[in-house]
């Protein structure tokens, strides 16, 4: 019997599927600049959608923070426990400098903006199968497996929303895992590696972190980049592979990590995809999974570029600029599209691959 959460408590009517919380945002005396990663990146999201008009702070899903019976759902207690060694924690983040902080400081400014992120996650993943898609402004932590973190991934957030929608969510037993990030995601991969109901996709720089040979074996659809590979390529290739991962496996729910670490410039990443190459990305994956009435859920894992911020808000807004979300579908069974609707979607389709 699942335990008893607050994540899958029904949102506000009105809300946009569209999850987030300040408490995201880490801020600690300037700690979190030693890392390359924009640790305040996600309310900037938010701030740019509110200037645009697409939202006010009321129409957005509060996240909760996931606890420990939450986490438990995947994570080893041993793992949990190790957690709060701030050691460990400073290793996971690649921040050194928070190995010495007392762990009671670490837990407040640093664990539970992750934890808060994870729990938006989890409640993304619910959200999605009600209304059809749902965005989590943070997330995606696919480094992270139930008994290992890394790679600034402290927990497994794809891993537990998959799970939590399996042994709650009557209907939702298949999952299809579409990871575009710059970096393999080993910590999803490990943690579904002989589960025949999850379905993964990975595109990533061959050449750099995690590098993990044994999670690839997890891969049913395996796209190895190469360094500075730019738009054409990457979208000829996201664009056959999406569509033939989705041919080959019928989910229930798409978890699509949405990484902008592809950005060209980005000193992790290694690839060369311009701004316009992602929103196009993005835009991909919504069509193929709404094409085929399948419930997405994007969360944003890596980037790290201060212009990272300002390009995931303009690929929000394409999306609802092209109809493919819209404030509408907060009623259940909106993941099946009017017929009119999938015309429509079906005739953009058209028109943009004879414009390729």
């Amino acid at each position: 019997m699942p335990h008893r959460t607050e994540l899958y408590e029904d949102p506000p009517s009105g809300c946009w599927p569209i999850v987030y919380s300040p408490d995201y945002n880490i801020t600690f005396m300037g700690l979190e600049k030693l890392h390359p990663f924009d640790a305040g990146k996600w309310g900037k999201v938010i701030n740019f959608l509110k200037e645009e008009k697409l939202i006010a702070d009321d129409l957005v899903v509060q996240a909760r923070e996931a606890t420990d019976e939450d986490l438990l759902v995947v994570h080893t207690r041993r793992y949990l426990n190790r957690l709060k060694w701030s050691f460990v924690v400073a290793t996971i983040t690649e921040i050194p400098p928070v190995a010495f902080l007392p762990n009671f400081v670490v837990q407040r400014k640093v664990l539970r903006p992750l934890r808060t992120q994870t729990g938006g996650t989890i409640m993304a993943g619910k959200l999605a199968v009600d209304r059809g898609w749902a965005i989590n402004v943070g997330g995606g932590f696919h480094h992270c497996s139930s008994d290992k973190g890394g790679g600034f991934c402290a927990y497994a957030d794809i891993t537990l929303a998959i799970k939590f929608l399996f042994e709650r969510v009557p209907g939702v037993s298949k999952a299809t895992i579409i990871d575009l990030d710059a970096h393999q995601g080993n910590g999803h991969e490990r943690d579904f590696m002989d589960d025949p109901r999850v379905y993964i996709m990975d595109a990533y720089n061959r050449y750099i972190y995690p590098g993990d040979g044994f999670a690839k074996r997890a891969i049913k659809r395996k796209v190895e980049l190469e360094w500075g590979t730019e738009d054409t390529e990457y979208l000829q290739k996201v664009h056959t592979h999406v569509e033939g991962a989705l041919n080959e496996f019928k989910p229930d729910i798409l978890v699509y990590n949405a990484g902008t670490d592809i950005l060209d410039g980005d000193p992790l990443g290694g690839l060369a995809i311009s701004p316009q190459g992602i929103v196009k990305r993005d835009e991909v994956v919504f069509r193929a999974a709404r094409r085929r009435r399948i419930p997405v859920l994007m969360v944003t894992s890596g980037g790290y570029q201060k212009r990272t911020a300002r390009i995931i808000a303009d690929s929000i807004l394409n999306l609802h600029s092209l109809g493919l979300i819209h404030g509408q579908l907060a009623a259940r069974g909106a993941a099946h599209p009017s017929l009119e609707q999938m015309v429509r979607d079906s005739a953009k389709d058209l028109g943009n691959l004879s414009l390729q």
